[in-house]
């Protein structure tokens, strides 16, 4: 804050309408107080000089910006103060100190001269002052604030204060706190271009409520501060104090709690690598003080290093014939994944260490794929996680959270281990088919670490930071679909597929699972209902069209709610359920007996699908009119669909001599080939013998045979390659 010295009331007198400009950097000059100047620059330096020797009033104005070297009248506000040169000192470097005393507020009414230095016409600004209640009112309101802000403030001293409550006018005590107080050029050049007395107070108190708001609040946050230090400090001062006490009675001894924490570090099992970091927390941990926020996440850490299972292993039972009896318990069919468990029980028994696979179960939904891993787990002995990743997209939910995280915890697969309690159970990782991505990370990416034999035994999750070994778990996902899962995931895997079921094993699977397992669900017994073997294919073929078992469950739990509701009606009498009692149980049949085509067309073809639900039969036609060559394609095929309908179209035209075929057919007419059913997406190779056989069908005029259906991708020289889903495929041809 700059000094200012007061002087004693000077009669300003009639100022001259001519004087010689002094631009100021920084400084705003209010009348009737003294202010110290310094200038460097010389023509400046003859600007004094010259007022000196002539006794001339001057005006100081202030510049617009701080950076200008030489500022002329384009540089200066227009308002400023006339002021008297009271005192002046000459320096060696040049400079020239003085004092000037301001006089009267004036604006710049007309440029004169610019050398060699500036010099204008001026107009004096005089106060607008009429005495009112208001003006008093605003006065005492100044005094009442700037009095506390000489109390709270270091810098404004009481002398100052005694200064402002001897001022005699309301616009010099304005002028002498706004020159004082810490504000900005822009604010102070404001007041001093208000002429009205009564609007200056005003902006003014504004000010000096800010200000004392700031000198408030920073005085209440260095309060808190030194309190908050204070605190710590003393509680410091008594730990060191404590330790001291203790080294000297010999009594060096952990508390309590840290005694036990200790001992279970000790039993915990833990690797070299856990346990240096278990000590180096239960250190830190002696060291806080139980209510900080640090010693909660501290011992929230050592909490979980010390869930974990490190040595807690369940035995796996290698009774062959005991584990093969179990999941033929659970599971009708399915040989190949038996199978393969077995073969690992097998190789378990021979070799104790060896690593648990990672199998992969491809399939529709409902065959079975998450009961089965329940089952694996039964069958080994193990315990059985299971963790679905459908719609995960952060890759902490895998790996953790760091610990500068508020909030922050391991990953799923730690979490898991932890509520199983085993380092060796069976580890479902469900619908690995469908994990996302964002900015967050890539799930898939984190697996890769996890579902690898050869790198999963030093796992190291964000949160613990040290390595857990997973090669004792036994990892089994589920997927329906391969295509979705990176390639570089999809290689760490054994994948198994799991094929949707055949009518007859459906009816299998109902009697020997389904049906008791939902008559003790719904509290009937073998008194209340009985399920005849037609009524079960009935159920199967006209009420449920799918590769799996879900909706047959659902249909058959539907039935024992029925016969429940009559069983607690008091009814008696034993229903037994027959194919023609569907109707009164379940409504007429949800899919109509299609057997077959009605009857043979020209250009009309049954073709096989696989989708990821199952087999379909997929009706394709074709109709030639007359136009131009033109290949019109319907039905929502895909793009590699399209292109075996063109491959098939070539290999047809190819065919044309050997069949007779006119030569201009195809140039005469337009072809359409249509698959109904134009809701649903169709994609993929397989159809190309189909799209063969049926513009055959077409160009020929000859009728496929009904009751045949075909697949296979068929090349442009007319050879029939290999496809997949013949199950699938197989199945949905049978229920035709």
């Amino acid at each position: 804050m700059e000094i200012t010295i007061t002087q004693e009331k000077q009669e300003t007198g009639d100022l001259p309408r001519q004087m010689p400009i002094l631009p100021v950097k920084g400084i705003v000059v209010f009348p009737f107080l003294v202010v110290p100047i310094i200038i460097t620059d010389k023509k400046q330096s003859q600007l004094i000089d010259d007022a000196l020797t002539h006794g001339k009033t001057i005006g100081v104005f202030c510049t617009t910006s701080p950076d200008v070297a030489e500022p002329g009248f384009d540089d200066i506000f227009l308002s400023g103060t006339a002021c008297n040169i009271l005192k002046m000192l000459r320096f060696p470097d040049g400079s020239v100190r003085f004092l000037v005393q301001g006089l009267a507020r004036i604006r710049i009414a007309r440029r004169l001269t610019a050398e060699p230095f500036l010099t204008a016409e001026v107009e004096e600004v005089k106060d607008v002052f009429i005495p009112s209640v208001k003006i008093e009112a605003l006065n005492r309101n100044l005094l009442a604030i700037l009095k506390n802000l000489v109390d709270l403030s270091p810098y404004m001293s009481e002398e100052f204060y005694i200064s402002a409550i001897n001022q005699d006018t309301p616009g010099k005590l304005t002028d002498l706190i706004a020159f004082n107080m810490n504000l900005s050029i822009g604010e102070k050049q404001k007041l001093i271009e208000e002429a009205d007395v009564t609007r200056r107070m005003e902006i003014l108190l504004g000010h000096l409520n800010r200000e004392l708001e700031v000198v408030q609040l920073s005085k209440k946050i260095q309060s808190d501060a030194a309190n908050e230090l204070g605190k710590m400090q003393r509680e410091y001062i008594l730990r060191e104090q404590i330790k001291v006490i203790q080294k000297e009675l010999g009594d060096g001894e952990l508390r309590p709690e840290m005694a036990e924490l200790k001992q279970r570090i000790e039993a915990a099992g833990m690797t070299a690598q856990a346990r240096q970091a278990a000590d180096k927390e239960l250190e830190r941990l002696a060291e806080m003080n139980p209510s900080s926020a640090e010693y909660t996440v501290s011992r929230t850490y050592l909490d979980w290093l010390l869930a974990l299972p490190w040595q807690k292993s369940s035995k796996d039972m290698l009774d062959i014939r005991k584990a093969r009896k179990i999941l033929d318990e659970d599971h009708y069919n399915l040989e190949k994944v038996k199978e393969r468990i077995i073969e690992f029980l097998a190789v378990r028994r021979l070799n104790p260490e060896m690593k648990g696979p990672i199998l992969c179960f491809v399939g529709p939904p409902g065959v079975g794929k998450t009961s089965l891993g329940r089952s694996i787990a039964r069958a080994m002995g193990r315990e059985f996680y299971r963790l679905s990743l459908g719609g995960l997209r952060d890759e902490a939910e895998i790996r953790g959270h760091r610990r500068t995280y508020i909030g922050s915890m391991p990953g799923r697969v730690l979490q898991g281990l932890k509520r199983v309690g085993t380092n060796n159970p069976v580890f479902m990782l469900d619908e690995i088919d469908k994990l996302g991505s964002d900015f967050r990370g890539d799930p898939s990416s984190a697996l890769l670490e996890v579902l690898d034999p050869e790198q999963n035994n030093t796992f190291s999750d964000h949160y613990l930071e040290v390595d857990f070994d997973l090669s004792h778990v036994m990892f089994i996902t589920t997927a329906n679909m391969l295509e979705p899962i990176p390639a570089v995931l999809r290689d760490r895997m054994e994948v198994i597929r799991i094929p949707g079921y055949t009518d007859v094993e459906k009816l299998e699977i109902s009697r020997r699972h389904l049906i008791p397992k939902q008559m003790k669900n719904h509290g009937l017994t073998a008194s209340h209902l009985v399920f005849r073997k037609e009524a079960i294919t009935g159920v199967i073929e006209d009420y449920t069209r799918e590769s799996g078992l879900r909706n047959l469950e659902r249909e058959i739990a539907n039935i024992c709610r029925k016969v429940a509701a009559k069983v607690a009606g008091g009814s008696r009498r034993r229903i037994t359920l027959g194919e023609t009692d569907l109707a009164k149980y379940l409504g007429p049949p949800y899919f109509a007996s299609e057997t077959r085509f009605s009857k043979e067309r020209v250009g009309e073809v049954a073709g096989l699908a696989w989708t990821a639900y199952g087999g379909e039969v997929l009706k394709i036609e074709a109709a030639a009119m007359p136009g131009k060559k033109n290949l019109t394609l319907t039905g929502h095929l895909g793009d590699v669909m399209k292109e075996s309908v063109q491959a098939a179209l070539s290999y047809v035209r190819s065919l044309s001599p050997k069949l007779h075929i006119g030569a201009d057919f195809f140039e005469k007419h337009e072809l359409h080939v249509h698959v109904p059913s134009g809701a649903t997406p169709k994609d993929g190779p397989s159809a190309g013998i189909t799209m063969a056989s049926c513009l055959l069908s077409l160009v020929t005029d000859r009728p496929i045979r009904r009751g045949l259906a075909m697949t296979g991708e068929l090349s442009l020289s007319g050879r029939v390659l290999p496809i997949g889903g013949l199950k699938e495929k197989t199945i949905a041809a049978k229920r035709k």
